[in-house]
């Protein structure tokens, strides 16, 4: 069954975020809307960490992002955002003037938490705009 919901309509929040602009926080990443994002501050990595309101099976992960060059994605089960085990990674194409859309597999991955790790961007301002899971 594909569920496609926004993460912050199913309990979802955003628990960490390496940087924050008040003008674009971080909860913007599960609003389902890719008008508004989150931006990082200029170094490198950058994470933020969704937890789950209840244990997910995660097929694929979606992300529209900006400038985003390479990301790790890492889970955990636990209840505490900590002691993450790798689950995958992946070169972003640079894109100009629209956004990079990318479906990211994680093999129905069990998980409370997902940590993403951009490693690098593209240039010194990182943005996402929409992260959506699929079950």
């Amino acid at each position: 069954m594909m569920i496609d919901s926004t993460l912050s309509s199913l309990g979802a929040k955003v628990v960490l975020a390496a940087s924050s602009d008040e003008n674009h926080p971080p909860e913007n990443i599960i609003d389902g809307n890719t008008s508004t994002f989150w931006m990082s501050t200029g170094m490198f990595p950058q994470e933020f960490v969704i937890r789950f309101a209840e244990p997910t099976t995660v097929a694929t992960v979606a992300m529209d992002s900006y400038n985003v060059k390479c990301l790790k994605i890492e889970k955990n089960t636990s209840q505490n955002a900590f002691q993450f085990e790798p689950v995958t990674e992946k070169e972003f194409e640079h894109t100009e003037g629209h956004l990079q859309s990318n479906a990211i597999s994680l093999n129905g991955s069990s998980a409370t938490h997902l940590r993403f790790l951009i490693i690098s961007g593209y240039d010194h301002f990182v943005s996402v705009h929409r992260v959506t899971v699929k079950n």
